[in-house]
């Protein structure tokens, strides 16, 4: 299984109930902790008690540069972290899916070298989907 997984497909089409399920079945066999990051709280009862929830719209977010950070940051003070879901990837970093390929690169690495599993929500055609992420797409 690669360490980052995109679902990737058009708004309505059930990303984050997919997302929500993933993050249930993590958080029963989870080594270490798990992350679940949104843009807002609509989903907090939804998400198991033992999953770290965070509102990103509380922090500032609003690029991939800055989401990025924020990750190594909580990586940083919790090195348990073994997974991170995101979902409404695009509202947060606010860009098109073929503007983030250097986010893509850097967190792959990121998640790859500190043995992190992370599947992000793309709202997005999938038939438009930038060469770079079709391996990423499940």
């Amino acid at each position: 299984m690669r360490m980052v997984q995109l679902i990737y497909a058009a708004k309505g089409s059930g990303k984050t109930k997919k997302l929500l399920g993933m993050v249930a079945e993590e958080a029963k066999n989870a080594a270490g902790a798990v992350v679940f990051m949104d843009d807002d709280t609509r989903y907090l009862r939804e998400v198991p008690t033992s999953v770290r929830f965070v509102d990103i719209s509380e922090y500032g977010i609003d690029s991939a540069d800055a989401l990025f950070g924020f990750i190594c940051g909580m990586y940083s003070q919790n090195y348990d972290i073994g997974a991170v879901y995101i979902d409404s990837f695009l509202k947060i970093i606010g860009k098109q899916p073929a503007e983030a390929e250097d986010f893509f690169q850097k967190f792959a690495a990121f998640c790859d070298k500190n043995n992190i599993h992370a599947v992000l929500s793309v709202s997005a055609e999938a038939e438009t989907a930038p060469e770079f992420l079709k391996a990423w797409m499940i």
